[in-house]
């Protein structure tokens, strides 16, 4: 994972292009929690399907699963990222905006600490959850021939569903 500095300069240069934008949308926060939920809803029936007859076989539902869980976390990023007064156009542009905007460094972590944790906090694992569902999903959407294991998909619904749960709570 990306040092905090190399974070900071990731934001500034995507700002800089226009891909981190400042925003006071606020309105949206309630949007994208609400489509991250239901596209979270959707994963989980696509995970639990049991195909049959002339349904397309296993491999085709768990893409869409792995998928949908991917973009269920990428909606709640969008939501903690415009809480924080920015929106985002591309995938890479939130992962940087989590990076830079939620993961505290170490001296905004001692102040934490001492403040009692009056601020919430995007913990550090939380952001690779989200970098590990966006390289798998990018992996399902563009190989014709990969295959998922039952328990790597479970995997990555069980990450999204603790991802979006957290930007939950952080969003109060």
């Amino acid at each position: 994972m990306p040092s905090e500095d190399e974070y900071g300069s990731a934001f500034a240069r995507l700002r800089g292009k226009g891909k981190i934008i400042r925003s006071s949308n606020s309105f949206k926060i309630g949007l994208f929690l609400e489509k991250g939920d239901n596209t979270l809803d959707i994963a989980e029936h696509l995970k639990d399907i049991k195909p049959e007859g002339n349904l397309p076989k296993r491999l085709f539902w768990d893409y869409w699963a792995i998928t949908l869980s991917y973009y269920a976390m990428l909606y709640a990023a969008k939501a903690a990222i415009l809480s924080k007064g920015y929106e985002v156009s591309t995938h890479d542009a939130a992962q940087v905006a989590l990076g830079h905007l939620l993961v505290p460094g170490q001296l905004e972590r001692e102040d934490l600490e001492l403040l009692r944790q009056s601020h919430k906090i995007f913990e550090d694992e939380y952001v690779k959850y989200f970098e590990d569902a966006k390289k798998e999903s990018r992996i399902a959407r563009y190989s014709a021939i990969k295959t998922y294991t039952r328990r790597r998909l479970e995997e990555i619904f069980d990450k999204a569903t603790r991802f979006v749960a957290k930007i939950r709570l952080i969003l109060g």
